[in-house]
């Protein structure tokens, strides 16, 4: 598990490999909320291959854009990140401080 101090996280998906395959996952960490606002550039991106699908575990301030299709987490002071490789299963957990 990667455990990070971020205000904000956006949450992205791109094509993998194979076009008809998995997706790639994107994580972006930011030092700020709604950074999406101001195209800012994260301090930290993690690009996780192969994604099957997200969980979010007690995160309470989440937004999904359907512009972007993008999630945006925003108020926290901690993001932890553990990708299960085997069944390809991304959980976010973290803390947020309203």
């Amino acid at each position: 598990m990667l455990q990070f101090e971020a205000k904000s996280v956006v949450v992205s998906r791109k094509p993998g490999k194979d076009a008809d395959g998995l997706w790639n996952c994107v994580v972006a960490l930011f030092d700020e909320n709604n950074p999406h606002l101001k195209a800012r550039v994260p301090f930290k991106s993690l690009e996780l291959e192969e994604v099957v699908k997200v969980r979010l575990h007690e995160l309470e301030n989440v937004s999904f854009y359907l512009n972007g299709n993008d999630l945006v987490i925003n108020n926290l002071t901690r993001i932890d990140i553990d990708f299960d490789e085997s069944r390809r299963i991304i959980t976010l957990t973290g803390e947020q401080n309203f």
